[in-house]
């Protein structure tokens, strides 16, 4: 391909296109611009697999330090494993460009997106999620498109696009927008409880400038006659569907018709019908035949029709009939079952939700400071997260055998997307310095175990006293769309999202939306689709909302016993050095001495942690006795900790001790010190003089019994 480069002027922004100058092997390539940011997004198509009977497509986000002019730590000074956000910016890529190819492609097909240059204004995300098409148009591959995607930010009142790191961390909306000249074909959001009407307007905004991107792509394909490729379907012989609905129509409708079937029941009577209907239809016929030579030939044959075959009386009844394959209305939520305190309160806070056949259990650990995970890295902003949420997807979950594997792309974003429905709700380090880590454990998947996840998670953490602004629950909305008819479900189940269009999750709290996730199937939502499916989201998600306020209607007043004891404090951060002491000393005695721990941070702001709350109190009366201004004049109580033959040691607090002179115990003359003291005693005592090196000199003489009563008061009160 010939090298040319295009600037789009967009939102005040040029958005620089090079194609064709950069990875000249790979099917198509284009670096796509903006600031000093440079993605680099390639798409290659090979040869495909033999057996191969579903889209190939593999999309890889990659990020170099080197971006941002840096060099790797570590023994071997490279990149080792990706973080995290690498993988969620590659699902980020992949669910907008996987729908908008050929369901029939069986090629392989791989999506590779590298960041090669990172200033601090311009996120790379939604760079590569344009390029991406781009690329793929270049690449000569099928393809549904052009397609874009914008970040959407609030700020103060306004909507802006794609805005900077700042904005997005100050502002009350995250959202990401992809979409097609068909509509709107992704929406990823964070919200601060926005309400519905606002989001709305984000993603139509957003989507218009979505259109502007998409427009600016075919003038550049027109000015350089590129074309998207298109290719003709492998053809289908008519003879196996036409027999498969012949044979199974009638028994699969009875059966999508039971409305009292579980899912292990439904899929069992129609792998019977499968079975003993066509299977054993077709074996009865000679070895000749065209049919039994077609099966032959291709094993699969028969279970992807059938499955078409099922999927579209499913999605028939619901057009045309209204009912969906449990008896539910279009707009209705299963039955919803919760529970906390589950758990013995070794785990600090535990919660059961249940809806339908999916059941999620959820657990809530209180950690201290040291226990946040630390993101700080040359390429992003962040530095620490506090509330960390991981999901698992077991096996047994769904009836199934398999190795357990670590973690895989699909566990990692639906922890993100909980975590992100959470986060707005959960109260600030000052009012509660836990950091909080709640894992969900899928034991039962039929459909939204994400939602059910945010449902769980609320309620566990709600279980564990930590006192949340305000509870979150989650429904997962879908979609059944043939030609212009067009039905929105509320709360899909495992069927209707497999042989749906769309999985719209949507989570929030009375007053508004805190996460949002959009995939869908087809090429295009409209605008007023989509305004409907979040807004029938919303007397769903309070119906269920209902039912776990029903169960626990605010935080437990009491942590649990096992969880750590922390208190916060703050110091002068002129004195961070002297409770720290030359080398870590001063701070290692204190923990060594309470068993508590001190984390400070540089503006003088205090966390300390212990097991239980007496070893925390002598900890923070250790630290108050280190950076207690005294004064001289100022009357304390303190205990004789050592005798000397000239007078006696007195500590006034943890770490601050004075010297009473012998001639300063007593009005009268003291023969020896130990007459009037002895060690451990607790005495007031004056503050008499502080002298050049900060020394405390100390005197019991002219001590008023009022300045001695208060004294002890403020002891007893500490």
């Amino acid at each position: 391909m010939m090298e040319f480069e295009q600037s789009i002027s967009f939102d005040g922004r040029d958005i620089r296109l090079k194609v064709g100058r950069f990875a000249p092997q790979a099917g198509g390539s284009v670096l796509i611009e903006c600031g000093d940011t440079s993605v680099l997004v390639t798409a290659t198509r090979s040869r495909g697999r033999e057996g191969m009977d579903f889209l190939p497509l593999i999309v890889d986000y990659e990020e170099r330090l080197y971006a941002a002019g840096r060099i790797p730590g570590g023994f071997l000074r490279r990149e080792g494993r990706p973080p995290e956000k690498v993988t969620l910016t590659s699902r980020l890529i992949d669910r907008p460009l996987r729908p908008l190819f050929p369901q029939w492609i069986r090629d392989d097909i791989q999506v590779v997106a590298t960041t090669l240059s990172m200033d601090e204004l311009v996120p790379p995300d939604v760079l590569a999620v344009t390029g991406a098409s781009f690329a793929v148009i270049c690449a000569g591959i099928p393809f549904y498109g052009p397609m874009a995607g914008v970040r959407v930010g609030l700020v103060g009142d306004d909507f802006i696009i794609n805005p900077t790191y700042d904005e997005i961390k100050n502002g009350d909306l995250d959202l990401v927008v992809a979409g097609t000249p068909d509509g709107v074909v992704m929406v990823e959001a964070g919200a601060n409880q926005l309400p519905e009407q606002d989001v709305i307007e984000a993603i139509e905004f957003g989507y218009e400038a979505v259109r502007d991107l998409i427009e600016a792509q075919k003038q550049l394909m027109k000015e350089q006659g590129i074309s998207i490729a298109t290719e003709e379907p492998p053809a289908v012989d008519p003879t196996l569907e036409e027999f498969i609905k012949s044979k199974a129509t009638e028994p699969i409708k009875k059966v999508l018709q039971q409305f009292d079937l579980d899912k292990k029941g439904r899929d069992e009577l129609l792998d019977e019908i499968k079975e003993t209907e066509i299977e054993s239809a077709i074996e009865a016929l000679p070895e000749d035949d065209p049919l039994r030579v077609t099966v032959t030939e291709d094993p699969k044959a028969i279970g992807k029709v059938f499955k078409e075959v099922t999927r579209h009386l499913m999605r028939r009844q619901i057009i045309e009939d209204g009912v969906r394959v449990d008896g539910r209305k279009l707009d209705q939520v299963r039955p919803v079952s919760c529970d906390v305190d589950v758990l013995p309160k070794r785990v600090h806070g535990s919660g059961l939700f249940r809806r339908g056949l999916t059941q999620v259990l959820s657990l809530a650990t209180l950690g201290t400071p040291g226990d946040a995970q630390d993101l700080a890295d040359e390429l992003h902003p962040n530095d620490e997260k506090r509330y960390l949420h991981h999901y698992n997807f077991p096996p047994y979950s769904v009836g199934e055998t398999k190795p357990l594997r670590s973690p895989g792309r699909r566990e990692i974003g639906h922890g993100a997307l909980a975590e992100r429905a959470i986060m707005p709700i959960l109260p600030s380090k000052e009012d509660f310095p836990y950091v909080l880590r709640v894992v969900s454990e899928v034991l039962s998947s039929n459909g939204s175990t994400s939602m059910g996840s945010v449902c769980g998670s609320t309620l566990a953490l709600m279980d564990a006293g930590v006192p949340l602004t305000k509870p979150v629950s989650g429904a997962a909305m879908g979609l059944i769309k043939e030609e212009d008819e067009v039905r929105v479900l509320t709360d899909i189940q495992g069927i209707e999202d497999f042989l749906g269009d769309m999985d719209f999750k949507v989570a929030g709290t009375d007053s508004g939306i805190t996460a949002l996730q959009m995939d869908m199937k087809i090429t295009g939502l409209s605008l007023d689709v989509v305004r409907q499916a979040i807004e029938q989201a919303l007397p769903a998600r309070l119906h269920i909302l209902e039912k776990m306020l029903a169960t626990i209607d605010k935080p437990k007043s009491e942590l649990s016993p096992f969880a750590p004891h922390l208190i916060n404090y703050r110091i002068d951060p002129d004195m961070i050095g002297l409770v720290i002491g030359p080398g870590g000393k001063t701070i290692k005695n204190i923990t060594e001495q309470t068993g508590a721990k001190v984390d400070i941070e540089d503006s003088g702001a205090m966390t300390i942690s212990a097991p239980d709350r007496d070893s925390a109190i002598a900890a923070l009366n250790h630290v108050k006795g280190l950076t207690r201004k005294i004064s001289e004049g100022d009357v304390c109580v303190g205990r004789v900790t050592r005798i000397i033959p000239i007078g006696a040691f007195v500590e006034l607090m943890p770490g601050k001790e004075g010297m009473i002179h012998i001639s300063q115990l007593a009005e009268y003359r003291v023969g020896k010190v130990e007459d009037e003291v002895a060690v451990d005693d607790e005495i007031v005592v004056k503050v008499r003089e502080i002298d050049n090196k900060g020394r405390l000199n100390l005197t019991r003489l002219n001590i008023h019994p009022d300045e001695a009563a208060a004294a002890r008061v403020a002891v007893e009160s500490e």
